[in-house]
């Protein structure tokens, strides 16, 4: 008797660790509705601020609609203040290694630079470029080069 209680007990703890908690918050009408992802996570920057900003080509300077995005993200960062970001410059597939890993380190360090300015602790972020070496494009068009060209900001 004692054995099958401890395999019940045991089967209950497998399943228990094994069950994916998701927030629930339950609606007038009784029924659960799964929440969004985890406050202070990396989706839930990607989500309700926007993780990226774009350039032009050949260019580190920031546009008006990277500014809003990097004014998101430094509010973002005000409300979880032990989260650290990387931000990684990137750059379509056009010139040559050493310049576009330049390219991408300056367009990394204009966004860090506009976020520290907002009042983000330079200790939280760290800046890298990979150049034209991860691409979030295919396709050899202005459209995809025009999506490579960016800063992404991601939760360390």
């Amino acid at each position: 008797m004692n054995i099958k209680m401890l395999g019940a007990f045991a089967a209950v703890a497998l399943l228990a660790a094994c069950a994916q908690q998701t927030k629930t918050a339950q609606t007038g009408t009784g029924a659960a509705v799964t929440s969004g992802p985890a406050p202070g996570s990396e989706e839930d920057l990607v989500a309700n601020v926007g993780d990226r900003v774009f350039y032009d080509f050949n260019k580190s300077n920031l546009k008006p609609d990277a500014r809003a995005t990097l004014d998101r993200q430094s509010g973002w960062l005000a409300k979880y203040p032990k989260v650290d970001v990387q931000v990684a410059g990137n750059c379509d597939d056009r010139g040559t290694e050493e310049y576009n890993l330049a390219l991408g380190q300056r367009r990394a360090n204009a966004a860090a630079d506009y976020l520290k300015a907002k009042g983000v602790a330079g200790s939280r972020i760290t800046t890298i470029s990979y150049g034209k070496d991860r691409p979030t494009a295919t396709g050899d068009n202005e459209q995809a080069w025009a999506q490579n060209r960016n800063a992404i900001t991601s939760v360390k």
